[in-house]
């Protein structure tokens, strides 16, 4: 699919980038380009890889004009770029808007005037019953891209939504705040031991991305289904993992902003979702402007469905999460 291609990835130089180089580096891929406004991670990477497959641009998905000119000659994009961090987007809700929503459109409208043939925009499951800004704000970005789907043909560029749960290990995530915490003796604070959450590894996030591209169905939004781990099994299986029985487990309380369960599909999107084994594909509704259509013709019941959450899926016993860690190159690396 990507033979003699050129991607563009915005915010590419956050982990799911990185994920993204590393699969595809020594692959036939034509030129990878790294779209992101942090000169410095763009030179770290340049120095690590040190490739001319790799093409650097700075650059803001804010800034249209930035983008557009990013995009010229590009085959396909994943647009990874987002305020990601719960607490950040809770105190400034409009920087959320511009990143998360108005950066996408932008990165969305480039693409189309580019004549790109595919787009993928990254998703999470807060965005489902948003109960937060970052929630809120995603929620807000599959809207856009749905919608900008429905005024394209299957023969320009095919948009969908990719959705996933925490990926272990990425930056700011939990794995490498709970082993910061034993490798200093500190205790290991967790929120609700009982909370859960879903389980799935970057190289996951780029087979969901891989396999959207695949599909080429407009306006579609693709779940990959994972498994899932009490917060309070994880830090034991660290535990276990580093054999630092001095680290003490520490309940501080739900933080604002946090569920108890993440959910990946709702009980009314179930409605539309095609299961394809590994992952569910959220097709577009038939909603247009007829609105008198809309008052008086409905879709299928919701009565008898049910949500696909980190409560309901697979739950994980420790020795299958040591297994899973024990893989993580994060973790043999701080061995």
């Amino acid at each position: 699919m990507f033979k003699n291609k050129t991607l563009l990835i915005t915010g590419g130089t956050g982990s799911f980038g990185n994920a993204v180089l590393n699969r595809f580096i020594n692959s036939d891929i034509k030129e990878i380009r790294i779209f992101s406004r942090d000169e410095k991670k763009q030179d770290e990477m340049r120095h690590l890889y040190n490739s001319s497959k790799i093409k650097f641009y700075v650059g803001d998905v804010r800034d249209f004009n930035s983008i557009d000119n990013a995009m010229y000659g590009v085959d396909f994009f994943f647009s990874a770029a987002a305020l990601k961090q719960v607490p950040s987007c809770e105190f400034y809700p409009l920087e959320a808007v511009k990143t998360n929503i108005l950066g996408t459109q932008n990165t969305i409208k480039a693409g189309i005037n580019n004549k790109v043939k595919n787009g993928v925009v990254l998703s999470t499951d807060k965005a489902v019953y948003p109960i937060n800004a970052m929630g809120m704000s995603k929620a807000l970005m599959e809207k856009v891209t749905v919608a900008m789907s429905r005024n394209l043909s299957e023969n320009q560029t095919i948009l969908s939504n990719t959705r996933y749960g925490n990926v272990m290990a990425s930056r700011g995530s939990v794995i490498p705040h709970f082993i910061n915490q034993i490798k200093t003796n500190s205790d290991i604070t967790i929120t609700d031991p009982d909370m859960t959450r879903f389980i799935m590894s970057l190289e996951e996030s780029v087979d969901l991305v891989l396999y959207a591209f695949s599909k080429k169905i407009q306006g579609t939004t693709y779940i990959q289904k994972a498994p899932a781990t009490t917060i309070i099994n994880l830090a034991e299986a660290l535990i276990e993992i580093f054999n630092y029985k001095k680290s003490k487990i520490k309940i501080i309380g739900t933080r604002h902003g946090e569920k108890k369960h993440e959910c990946l599909v709702s009980r009314e999107e179930m409605t539309r979702a095609v299961d394809f084994d590994k992952f569910y594909c959220i097709m577009p509704d038939s909603r247009d402007l007829n609105y008198e259509k809309y008052f008086n013709s409905g879709e299928k019941k919701i009565t008898h469905s049910n949500d696909y959450t980190s409560e309901n899926t697979y739950r994980l016993n420790k020795k299958e999460l040591i297994d899973i860690l024990m893989n993580l190159d994060f973790v043999k690396n701080n061995l």
